[in-house]
């Protein structure tokens, strides 16, 4: 049995899987959470503070973190389907090349602009509810935590595929010119 050090491609078939199961658990993990705070009154906060990090406050914005592009949120919400639509064919195109790394993280961060997106047409504004209390930092949802840590492991899953193809792209050369010194 020969071992290779090269990646093993991926079936697309059990790419779209893992991506449809990481989207669809993300996004029941969001709405779940969304619903239950915006069940109470708007600014309570709800639970909290834990250890002087984190609160529970429910409140609903119509613009991005820090008030930014306030009373934008139908726009915002196209720009977010965009993203998902833009960021799904990238993985489906590539599908077979992506490492996991690349698939987790397309799907979380797909995950969490559907899921922000979904409030802005329903409700016209996104449901935050976790608010950290060291820091003055913007209210944020499970939907934000998705795309923003789905966008750092998409990342990492980027560089890895980078420093997989150098070495390869380096053996290739050599093969194709033996006598030449490098």
């Amino acid at each position: 049995m020969q071992v290779s050090n090269e990646p093993r491609a991926h079936s697309r078939a059990k790419v779209c899987l893992v991506f449809a199961a990481i989207v669809v658990a993300w996004l029941i993990f969001d709405l779940a959470t969304k619903a239950y705070f915006n069940s109470f009154e708007l600014g309570s906060v709800i639970a909290g503070p834990f250890a002087g990090i984190f609160q529970f406050r429910l409140v609903h914005n119509t613009g991005m973190a820090w008030g930014l592009f306030g009373d934008s949120t139908q726009a915002l919400g196209v720009m977010s389907l965009i993203v998902c639509v833009v960021l799904t064919g990238y993985l489906f195109a590539s599908a077979r090349q992506a490492n996991w790394w690349q698939v987790i993280g397309i799907g979380l961060v797909v995950a969490g602009g559907l899921g922000n997106a979904i409030d802005r047409f329903t409700q016209g504004y996104v449901v935050d509810f976790i608010e950290t209390t060291f820091i003055s930092f913007p209210v944020f949802n499970i939907a934000d935590i998705g795309v923003t840590c789905g966008f750092v492991i998409f990342l990492i899953g980027l560089f890895l595929s980078f420093n997989q193809e150098l070495p390869r792209a380096d053996a290739q050369q050599e093969a194709d010119n033996p006598d030449q010194e490098h």
